[in-house]
């Protein structure tokens, strides 16, 4: 029997959640960060400007990326990352919308 509840759970309500749970560590924060301020850095780098390990760094990397946050080229031995601009705008979009119904239908009687 399948007891998974989140299928009970609107696709929007799913996407929030996913994209708060792989931003909620500051290394992968951090990282986006980095990118926004470098536009583009090769996979070593990344590692130099945090206090974390590379392979650890790696890891959050995947993260990112799975998600769709960041895009990745491979130059030889080296992988370029970038942010995708594309899908930051779709994800402010959509946490946009949810706070501003939430705060709009909002009336605290505490």
């Amino acid at each position: 029997m399948n007891n998974n509840k989140s299928e009970q759970f609107q696709k929007s309500q799913k996407e929030l959640a996913e994209f708060a749970k792989v931003l909620s560590h500051p290394a992968r924060i951090a990282i986006i960060q980095i990118l926004t301020d470098k536009k583009e850095i090769k996979t070593g780098n990344i590692s130099d400007d945090l206090p974390i390990a590379r392979s650890t760094v790696s890891q959050h990397l995947k993260i990112l990326k799975q998600a769709g946050i960041i895009k990745g080229t491979i130059d030889g031995m080296k992988i370029h990352y970038c942010l995708d601009s594309k899908k930051l705008n779709e994800i402010r979009e959509k946490y946009n919308t949810f706070l501003q119904s939430t705060i709009s239908d909002f009336k605290c009687k505490c």
